[in-house]
């Protein structure tokens, strides 16, 4: 998929475009925040160390022609650094919802960081959800959009009537 394709799924009139993406699988991404300056916000609360700052999750608003949203949409396929989502919300509402999911807890009640912005994670994990777990998962957003990496295309999620409804998008 190209980068062009890319844009004409993700910047669309009735929606803003947002992309979660993982500082563990970008290299510099921390940096790259800095210099290109998008919206963004770390999904870890509180002040962390720089070392954790750099391999942390950032939910950032893409805005098209930016120089950040055209280097990403330029790099990112294929590699797994995030996933992307439409909302019609602020980033701010966006930051509270996903900060809502990156905690869960295992049968001892010990918690652990949820890799929901890994596309090969959602990808595997909205399928198994029931109708209450995928209302709350996606809360404010209206599509997640997940690359294929086994067929380099583009996956769309969405809700139909309580129903996941999945999309490959060539």
């Amino acid at each position: 998929m190209t980068k062009e394709e890319l844009e004409k799924i993700l910047f669309v009139e009735n929606a803003r475009a947002f992309a979660v993406l993982d500082g563990a699988s970008i290299p510099n991404l921390r940096m790259k925040l800095y210099e290109m300056r998008p919206p963004h916000y770390c999904l870890f609360r509180g002040e962390r160390p720089p070392d954790v700052l750099d391999v942390a999750p950032y939910v950032v608003q893409l805005t098209p022609g930016t120089v950040f949203a055209d280097w990403l949409l330029s790099e990112s396929l294929g590699k797994h650094w995030g996933i992307f989502v439409h909302s019609r919300h602020s980033i701010k509402e966006m930051r509270r919802h996903f900060r809502s999911l990156i905690t869960v807890y295992d049968e001892a009640g010990n918690p652990m960081i949820f890799r929901f912005y890994d596309p090969r994670v959602l990808s595997n994990f909205l399928p198994t959800c029931n109708a209450d777990e995928l209302k709350t998962f996606f809360g404010t957003v209206g599509t997640f959009f997940a690359e294929n990496v086994k067929e380099e295309t583009l996956l769309s999620f969405s809700l139909e009537n309580d129903e996941l409804k999945q999309t490959d998008l060539n």
